[in-house]
């Protein structure tokens, strides 16, 4: 293996959803720890996401059909437009972050004709000259350690580089958009409708929370409205759609727990240092991709008939693994994991 100039430009690439590049952070703070410079690529709307990410000092989009969800036809210009954007970004080096079922391949042919010197990846498909680091990963790692691993393998970070997640601050004060009352977020909506629970299992939730003597706030994007509404009711403080991203970092960061389904907000949760009760379908395995480096509680059926599939739409009726979980179980899972009241109300003192 050529080994990568550590010390020069570096282009980091992660073109998925949002939890997928809140999980590439501790491979970006890796590279940070040497790099002179760090621009990460990620997938068209993903910006703001990537400026959540400590270490990095620019971002690119681009949308990969090879990649995205429902994806676009290939678009010559907008490959030209890239390959151009690399070319002009003078990058020593760059590492492909990919999830297991993906190829780095057809990224790093552009960020060859782009001129990019040094590319690594890690890649179960015999890459040619495409790579410099053809990377083996260990089965069965969470994602964010499959990720920083490779950024090591690559000779980026050191000892102390850690797979927890993190976002820069400042965020916003909760305060002003959820009151200073101790709370717990219920984020019920995913991108994938597989992942996310029902409307009717929302609302149980948040009333079986309310019943325990929980304050809740449900949070969700513009597309979650009808649901994050239909959840909320009478019984809780409805902020679907409302949120910007640093917002809903800050709404997050001050709750006790969150509630959440396999989503990226539930990663964004983790990344900003809060306890999550994981409504996880298994669809995907929950050991790579549950919240990580927080207290987590696990709930869902593991082994439902859609294990492993990556099914967008869940194939068994009534989504059972999800709506499955009695409202009992969350409440439970929510004080086995719940930050202390009394800390929070003491943080909601020194933040007054």
């Amino acid at each position: 293996m050529r080994p990568a100039p550590v010390d020069g430009r570096v282009l980091v690439a992660r073109l998925d959803s949002m939890g997928d590049v809140l999980l590439a952070g501790p491979a970006v703070r890796a590279v940070a720890e040497t790099a002179a410079h760090v621009t990460l690529l990620v997938a068209e709307g993903q910006r703001r996401v990537a400026e959540l990410l400590p270490g990095v000092d620019a971002v690119l989009e681009f949308t990969a059909p090879w990649v995205v969800l429902d994806p676009p036809p290939l678009d010559p210009v907008a490959v030209s437009v890239l390959v151009a954007r690399v070319a002009e970004g003078r990058f020593d080096a760059a590492l492909v972050l990919t999830s297991y079922h993906q190829s780095p391949l057809p990224l790093a042919l552009l960020l060859r004709m782009a001129g990019v010197g040094w590319v690594g990846a890690a890649s179960e498909d015999y890459p040619g000259s495409l790579l410099d680091l053809r990377h083996r990963p260990v089965e069965g790692l969470p994602e964010s350690e499959r990720a920083l691993q490779l950024a090591r393998t690559a000779g980026f970070g050191s000892a102390a580089s850690t797979a927890r997640l993190a976002v820069s601050g400042p965020l916003p004060d909760p305060v002003p958009l959820v009151g200073a009352e101790p709370y717990v977020v219920l984020h019920p909506g995913a991108a994938v409708p597989a992942r996310a629970t029902t409307a009717p299992h929302a609302r149980s939730l948040v009333a079986a929370l309310a019943g325990a003597g929980h304050r809740v706030v449900v949070t969700g994007g513009p597309g979650d409205r009808p649901l994050t509404a239909a959840a909320a009711g009478d019984d809780a403080l409805d902020l679907g759609g409302r949120l910007s991203l640093r917002e809903l970092a800050g709404v997050l960061a001050g709750a006790r727990a969150v509630v959440a389904v396999n989503t990226g907000p539930a990663h964004l949760a983790a990344a900003v240092g809060t306890p999550v009760v994981s409504l996880f379908a298994p669809v995907v395995a929950a050991s790579a991709w549950a919240p990580y480096g927080v207290p987590v509680a696990l709930l869902g059926d593991p082994d439902a008939p859609c294990r492993g599939t990556r099914a967008r739409t869940c194939p068994v009726p009534g989504h059972p693994c999800l709506t499955g979980i009695a409202p009992a179980d969350v409440v439970a899972a929510v004080e086995r994991v719940a930050a202390p009241l009394a800390a929070v109300e003491l943080e909601m003192e020194v933040g007054a």
